[in-house]
């Protein structure tokens, strides 16, 4: 049997990619999670960084992510021992003391969680990953906050949870607050190859939202 020969294409080594995917957003998901974090922004103080958290729930057809709504349920940081335990023993001491603070960060409860998992399942969808907001914290936070600027970028707190989680899209809102309007920028990432350290970058995926029927004039 002839032994088995190898081509050197002369070429530098390279891994495959996958295909990056595209995220395909409905109007009304979006404007559920942002009716909710208007209302929670508005409860905001230096002192109580509030989050807004929800689920992704929706369907997958080859490289596409779509979104068809989303899930609220209660924050869990305060009261789980899970959540208790992981601030306390990971996340205070690697991203620092502000987490001590049970107003930043989100834990959804479990039953929360489990609800909305057979909530996908009974609409033929898919728990597709989470949504959540990033307030203008370099205007609502304490003095000593101000210089640190939030966007629709994940933080690495945002890196750590999303390589913790494993779900495969990731989206930050941006939402910030000029006089009496509110304005909002959106951004989708995966989270950090399971190679690669929680410190590692995420990869932005393309992020589409669906626009709605024009009204007749």
């Amino acid at each position: 049997m002839p032994a088995a020969t190898t081509i050197d294409s002369g070429l530098p080594e390279t891994r495959c990619q996958p295909p990056a995917p595209t995220v395909l957003m409905d109007d009304q998901a979006l404007a559920d999670f942002l009716g909710a974090a208007v209302g929670q922004y508005r409860r905001i103080t230096a002192d109580t960084p509030l989050p807004c958290f929800a689920l992704l729930l929706g369907t997958v057809e080859a490289t596409t992510y779509h979104v068809r709504r989303v899930a609220f349920g209660d924050n869990a940081r305060a009261s789980d021992p899970a959540a208790r335990s992981e601030f306390r023993e990971t996340i205070v001491p690697v991203f620092g003391p502000a987490y001590e603070n049970e107003h930043r960060g989100w834990w959804m409860d479990s039953r929360d969680l489990l609800r909305a998992s057979r909530e996908a399942d009974a609409l033929g969808m898919d728990l597709l990953g989470s949504i959540h907001m990033h307030p203008d914290w370099h205007r609502l936070g304490p003095p000593a906050e101000r210089g640190h600027m939030l966007s629709e970028r994940p933080t690495p707190m945002d890196r750590h949870l999303f390589a913790r989680t494993g779900w495969p899209l990731n989206v930050i809102c941006y939402l910030e607050r000029r006089g009496d309007a509110f304005y909002h920028a959106l951004a989708a990432w995966e989270p950090p190859r399971q190679h690669e350290s929680d410190g590692a970058e995420c990869r932005e995926v393309a992020l589409r939202v669906r626009t709605g029927s024009p009204k007749e004039a």
